[in-house]
């Protein structure tokens, strides 16, 4: 009796020991998180400004500028590549879910997909430089309703080639997530609209699709969060522009390059700019991360 009592105090003083260390390891990182969200509002705050959305990079000698071009940058390239990786990776996670699930093929993109959920944004933005920036394609031009139009994507910095960069750092998490919400759709559902001459194609569109929609646009909006602050991929591929620029076959400016950029030189102006940069970003990112988290709760249930 007394060997079980003292075995019962020792395993209850390791569990408050264990739970202490906890404590201290949760508090030191909400501590560590509080301070740095403080640093960046205390000194980021006191920079916004109308100037901020409405004046372009700072010159030296300027007691003025902001961040217009390279706010209007990262919008264009952050929904460029949006739009490109979305679709590739929702037809992805359609494949693995929903035909190949049990394939071996599926398991290989599984495995590749991974790879690139953990791959380095810089290296991403090296592989798109080479095959974008350093080939020489030469330009496609058509007419569009009388309109000219030149598409030169190759050869040279661009938005096209940023856009690129950010859509394949975008597919990984738009794959896994479509197929993680298409496998939580209970089969009944599929077997039931099937049984009443609903087409496949039909069944994943109008049955699977609709109930696992709050997942997959979580998912959209999680890569999109991730995406919204890559600097290296941009530096290979956009380079980076102290003008408004809203030609997609031309060098862009986007937002946390421009932080980097302003963050290094000894001008405290400018230094108050990139934290009020890095204030906007972060902000944007959270409230991404808010409604990503708000339409998880609401997901698919099974």
């Amino acid at each position: 009796m007394e060997k079980d009592l003292a075995k019962y105090r020792r395993r209850r003083a390791t569990s408050y020991f264990v739970m202490g260390l906890c404590w201290v390891a949760s508090g030191i990182g909400l501590a560590a998180l509080f301070a740095i969200l403080f640093t960046l509002v205390y000194r980021g705050a006191s920079g916004i400004g109308w100037e901020v959305f409405t004046q372009d990079e700072p010159v030296s000698g300027d007691p003025g500028g902001g961040l217009r071009m390279a706010i209007v940058g990262s919008l264009i390239m952050t929904g460029l590549g949006t739009l490109i990786g979305t679709p590739i990776g929702i037809l992805a996670g359609t494949y693995m879910a929903e035909y190949g699930r049990h394939s071996r093929i599926t398991s290989v993109v599984r495995f590749i997909n991974d790879i690139l959920l953990s791959a380095p944004s810089i290296v991403i933005g090296l592989f798109v430089y080479q095959i974008m920036v350093r080939v020489h394609v030469p330009p496609v031009e058509f007419t569009v309703y009388g309109y000219s139009l030149k598409f030169s994507p190759f050869g040279h910095f661009s938005a096209w080639a940023g856009g690129v960069a950010l859509a394949v750092l975008v597919i990984p998490t738009v794959v896994r997530t479509t197929e993680n919400m298409l496998l939580l759709v209970p089969n009944q559902l599929r077997e039931a609209a099937s049984a009443i001459g609903m087409p496949r194609f039909l069944v994943i569109r109008h049955v699977a699709y609709k109930a696992a929609m709050t997942g997959m646009i979580t998912g959209v909006l999680l890569a999109v969060a991730r995406i919204s602050g890559e600097t290296a991929p941009l530096i290979f591929t956009a380079f980076g522009n102290s003008n408004l620029a809203t030609n997609l076959n031309g060098a862009m400016s986007s937002l946390p390059h421009e932080i980097f950029k302003l963050a290094s030189y000894p001008n405290p102006r400018w230094n108050e700019l990139a934290w009020t940069g890095a204030l906007i970003i972060t902000a944007a990112v959270l409230l991404l991360s808010i409604v990503a988290r708000r339409l998880s709760s609401t997901g698919v249930k099974s």
